[in-house]
């Protein structure tokens, strides 16, 4: 369905903006934006973060906080050797991630297969197509980084092939 603007207004395919609305319902995105010639069409949504409780523990004495210093920095460097890593696996788009082709089918892979490269890891669904993730190369998977049906981000570690 197209609507018009007024008179010599914007053509305004309706159809397209509910699909993308919809879109932004089951990734839990906040804002999508798509562009046919020089048409542009951005639905956004405000999102409002429930309130955060947070647990207030007794100030501990000084001499107890030291020790938790050295063990943030074990953390940190975790994640730059993750972020380094030359069998991450990220990915390439903004959607929503499936380990099987279909609910209820084996996954892809699970940790501790063996692939090679191009096999399919597992696939993104985005603005409803799935696009298969392939293996960088081969090796063994040593960890899958994220969930059945979890909205992924640009560029996320989804997995890591040794």
């Amino acid at each position: 369905m197209t609507e018009t603007n007024g008179p010599g207004g914007m053509q305004v395919d309706t159809a397209l903006v509910r699909q993308l609305a919809e879109l932004l319902d089951e990734t839990r995105l906040s804002e999508i934006e798509v562009q046919d010639g020089e048409r542009r069409i951005r639905v956004a949504r405000t999102v409002t973060a429930a309130p955060a409780f947070t647990h207030v523990a007794p100030a501990a004495p000084a001499q107890a906080a030291a020790p938790a210093a050295p063990a943030a920095a074990p953390a940190a460097a975790a994640a730059d050797d993750l972020a380094s890593h030359p069998g991450l696996v990220r990915s390439p788009m903004v959607g929503t991630v499936y380990l099987a082709s279909e609910p209820g089918a084996a996954p892809f892979v699970s940790e501790g297969d063996q692939v090679k490269a191009g096999d399919t890891v597992l696939i993104v669904e985005a603005m409803k197509v799935m696009n298969p993730i392939a293996a960088p190369r081969g090796g063994t998977v040593k960890r899958l980084l994220v969930e059945n049906g979890q909205p992924i981000e640009f560029d996320q570690p989804l997995a890591i092939i040794d």
